[in-house]
This record gives structure tokens, C-alpha cells and sequence, in this order.
């Protein structure tokens, strides 16, 4: 194994992008490589990491991301790798270096000015951003969830509207006041967030608004396609749907959109649905700064085309893993979906290849095994289907045994970016925190 490069200098292996599969891939290659031969970087424009599918919780106040985040500098310290503050401008590849944009202060200063990175090997996890389809309005009227910052907006919106809906019905017992939010795209983000939202305004009455209920609380589920929840067997989406029938949630399958407002949301049908918050959750593409970025191949939604080892169809140093990779496993066939699963398994399989590239043996095809999909409805059920390759998706759970496994799969990322020890350490502080803390974030 090369100590160092010819000039001397260290291998630098650099990862951009801090979720689910970069950072696992980056506490792989540090805890594997000694840093005074290899310089293991992180490049994020955040300063921390929160498992992607707990933004719905964040959203809604069930859970403190301060609890559950993980501070990049903290973690690089912990694993011996460097973290730098920063957001992907472009690839110099003949340079063999990345370029980071400028970092500005909350008053407009610029901290850091534009500087490079080089690499020796490159991975790009940068992730997804909704997919808004070009519809008119989305961008102005439409929150997403895409990170922490989205989530803490979503809740300061809902608990200012909540007040205001409290505050009516103090000064008018009679008042038809509500907080109303609708929620773009019946896929699992979406059905999640609405679930959430039920459970949140349950409890919201315990902490101040001693006149709200869930009762003022109307969301509205839209999906364009024939029924939530695709990626589940029918039963499934049935069993999801009365679920959130029941809670008081309108779902409304085989809607289209056709514009956000500041009033609602409009429909194909005509109908305009009024709400004070709007939420976008219809879809997912690659971030728009990575269409063709440093000459590579991308797709129409922005998404770098792999090989099946994960490096970039036009670069061998160059990887992608995540969301913001495209990779179809055989012709014809579909791309590995956008989730969270996928991100970890491409994880292993970037750190086995990049390892084989430095050590010189062949790279091996990243094989994608579909564990099934979980959708949990808050406290009240989860749903999914388990081991997808094996019974095509039909082993179809739901109650406690799906929400057992849904848990189980946090578990399992916290384990993977902290290690066992740690990881277990931080689950019994987690079962701690739920007795001892509220059960709501409002501020």
C-alpha cells in the first residue's frame, strides 16, 4: 500500500457531503487509515448530521435534533479525519481538486473566501432537493425537509399558527379558527409528517395551549398518483390511509397539483385548498449546482451516472453514492431508489473499492439488496413490507413488530457512524431523554 504520493505528499481521500452514507463511508476510511499517511477530509455546509428520515419528527416537535445530531468537528476529532465548512462549488478534475464557495457571515461578510481542496479520490454524497416539476408557486409558497434548518421552520410556522388558532379561541369560544397544512406527495415523508402532525397537537394542549386540540388541527394529504404510498403493496397503502383517515387527515389520491399560492394549494380539478402552511414532498432530483459539474455525466434530474463499482461514467476517481447518484443495476431495469438504506449500502461498497484502488486489486459491482420499505405513523402504527428481493416485497408487517424494525434501522446508522459502544451508549441516554424530557420541542 502506497505510504504517500510521489511528491511526497499524503493521500488525500475527500467526501462531500455529510448524511447517511458519506459519513459513514468517511468513519470507514479514518478508523481504516493511519492519518500520518492518508488525509481522510469531509466537506459539508452544515456543521452537523441528523438522520434524514427524523426530519418529520424535528418538523413537528416530537423530537430535539440538539439530542440527536451529530456535530461534525466532534465526530472528526473522535475518527481522525478533518471536517471543513463549506458547499460544493465546482470540480477541477485536470487539477484534481474541489472547489469550495465562499462562507458568509449572517450579516453578509465573507468569513472564508473561495479556496480549493485536492484529492486523490473523490466521493460526491452530497444527497437530493425536492423536485418541485417546474409547478408554479412551489418555490415562493412551499416549505420542503430536506435538512434540520427546513424542519425548524416548519415547526416555528406551526406552533406561531397553533397560537394565533389558541388565541382566537380564547378571546371566541365559537371561533371556526384552525391551523391548516397541506402536504404535497403521499410518499413516506409525507405520510409520516402527517401522522406526526396528529401526534404533536395531542400534546400541545399539556404545554400552554391549554385551549387547542387536535380538533383545530386539518391537514391535507395530496398525491398525484392512484394511491399513497407506491412503494408499498396495496394492503399496505389501504391499511395507511384509513389509519390516517382516522386521525382526521383528508387524503386525496390521484390529485394533481397544478400551482401553490399563498392562500393554498390548487388542483387539476379546480379545487383550491386552503392552508396556512404548505409543505412539498412530491419527489426528489439532484441538486441543480451538480448538472454536468466538472464535465461529468449527469442525468435530466442532476444525478452523476455510475458504474456499477460507483465511480463516475467519466472518471475513475470519482465517486457517488447516495441520492445524488444514478445507478441502474442491470438494462432496462430501474435506478436503486432514493433512500436511506441504499445511501449505507453504497457506503460499504465505495469504502471496499476505494480501498481495493489504493491497494491495487479489482473493484467490485455494488449489488443493491432491497430490505423492504417501513412508514411509521407516529405513535399510532408502522407499516411495511420487509426483505424485498427475497419475496418481492410481500412480507407485508405492521404494529409493533414494523415499528420494532423501523426503530431498529436508527439503531443500526447510529452503530454505523459511532461505533458499538458508543452507539449503545447513546441508546440508553435516547430511552433516558424520553422520560425525562418534554414531549414536545417548542422553541
Amino acid at each position: 500500500m502506497p505510504r504517500t504520493r510521489p511528491d511526497g505528499r499524503k493521500t488525500q481521500i475527500v467526501i462531500v457531503g455529510g448524511g447517511a452514507g458519506g459519513l459513514e463511508l468517511v468513519r470507514k476510511l479514518a478508523s481504516h487509515y493511519d492519518a500520518q499517511d492518508f488525509d481522510i477530509i469531509l466537506v459539508d455546509r452544515n456543521t452537523s448530521h441528523i438522520w434524514k428520515p427524523l426530519l418529520h419528527e424535528v418538523a413537528a416537535g416530537s423530537l430535539d435534533a440538539n439530542l440527536d445530531e451529530v456535530g461534525y468537528r466532534a465526530h472528526a476529532f473522535r475518527w481522525g479525519y478533518r471536517y471543513f465548512d463549506g458547499a460544493l462549488e465546482s470540480i477541477d478534475r485536470d487539477a484534481q481538486q474541489i472547489v469550495i464557495a465562499p462562507i458568509m457571515d449572517e450579516d453578509g461578510s465573507e468569513v472564508i473566501g473561495r479556496h480549493r481542496i485536492r484529492y486523490d479520490y473523490l466521493v460526491l454524497a452530497v444527497g437530493s432537493v425536492s423536485n418541485d416539476f417546474g409547478t408554479p408557486g412551489v418555490k415562493e409558497h412551499c416549505l420542503s425537509l430536506e435538512s434540520r434548518k427546513d424542519a425548524d421552520r416548519f415547526r416555528r410556522k406551526l406552533l406561531n399558527q397553533c397560537l394565533r388558532v389558541s388565541r382566537q379561541m380564547t378571546l371566541d369560544p365559537a371561533s371556526d379558527a384552525f391551523a391548516r397544512v397541506a402536504i404535497v406527495g403521499g410518499g413516506a415523508t409525507g405520510v409520516e409528517l402527517a401522522a406526526e402532525l396528529y401526534s404533536a397537537a395531542t400534546a400541545l394542549g399539556y404545554y400552554g395551549l391549554e385551549v387547542f386540540d387536535e380538533k383545530r388541527l386539518q391537514v391535507t394529504l395530496i398525491e398525484a398518483g392512484p394511491r399513497i404510498l407506491p412503494a408499498l403493496p396495496d394492503k399496505l397503502a389501504a391499511s395507511a390511509t384509513a389509519e390516517l383517515e382516522a386521525l382526521g387527515v383528508r387524503v386525496l389520491a390521484g390529485t394533481k397539483v397544478t400551482a401553490a399560492t399563498e392562500a393554498g394549494i390548487e388542483t387539476a380539478g379546480g379545487e383550491m385548498i386552503p392552508a396556512d402552511i404548505k409543505v412539498w414532498a412530491a419527489g426528489v432530483k439532484g441538486a441543480d449546482f451538480l448538472a454536468h459539474i466538472g464535465g461529468l455525466e449527469t442525468t435530466r434530474n442532476n444525478q452523476l451516472v455510475v458504474h456499477p463499482t460507483l465511480q463516475t461514467s467519466r472518471d475513475d476517481r470519482v465517486f457517488a453514492i447516495g441520492d445524488c447518484a444514478h445507478f441502474v443495476p442491470e438494462e432496462g431495469g430501474k435506478p436503486i431508489p432514493p433512500r436511506a438504506q441504499a445511501a449505507h449500502q453504497m457506503a460499504t461498497t465505495a469504502y471496499r473499492n476505494i480501498r481495493a484502488m489504493i491497494e491495487g486489486r479489482d473493484l467490485k459491482p455494488f449489488i443493491y439488496k432491497d430490505n423492504g420499505s417501513l412508514v411509521s405513523l407516529a405513535r399510532y402504527t408502522t407499516v411495511g413490507s420487509l426483505m424485498g428481493n427475497l419475496v418481492g416485497g410481500r412480507m407485508a408487517i405492521e404494529g409493533r413488530l414494523a415499528r420494532f424494525v423501523y426503530v431498529s434501522l436508527y439503531r443500526m446508522h447510529l452503530f454505523a457512524i459511532h461505533g458499538w459502544i458508543k452507539g449503545m451508549s447513546l441508546l440508553v441516554i435516547g430511552h433516558v431523554n424520553q422520560v425525562v424530557r418534554p414531549k414536545l420541542k417548542l422553541h
